[in-house]
């Protein structure tokens, strides 16, 4: 399956967008669209690890008791169990690729189709 990720991009004015690209019964692939000022709340995954790359911007991350700016081009690792989360503090857009693996319980158990992915919205 190719995924053309520039075509997903999108931004809320209330939050920030969370959206699905991809999701096989071990991983689940999404991209996270950050506006300026808005933030993703430290929480945990006891079970999952999350891997953050930033595509574009930048923005201030917070794996456990370790907190800084993260650019485009770098990624941040979050293993299961430790809290974590991310605010874009800049004045541009804050893009990222985050691969969760494995999966939500609730998503790895659905019907994936016949490719064992979940089709990206049009």
């Amino acid at each position: 399956m190719r995924i053309r990720v520039k075509d997903h991009v999108k931004f809320q004015a209330d939050k920030m967008a969370k959206v699905s690209l991809a999701t096989t019964a071990r991983a689940q692939l999404d991209l996270y669209c950050v506006a300026p000022g808005q933030a993703q709340k430290p929480h945990t995954h006891a079970d999952a690890d999350k891997i953050y790359y930033v595509l574009e911007g930048h923005g201030r991350f917070r794996v456990g008791a370790d907190e800084q700016t993260v650019e485009a081009g770098e990624a941040v690792v979050a293993r299961a169990g430790v809290e974590h989360g991310l605010e874009n503090d800049g004045t541009f857009p804050l893009v990222a690729l985050v691969i969760v693996t494995p999966p939500p319980t609730h998503l790895s158990q659905a019907s994936h189709g016949p490719t064992g992915l979940t089709p990206p919205d049009p």
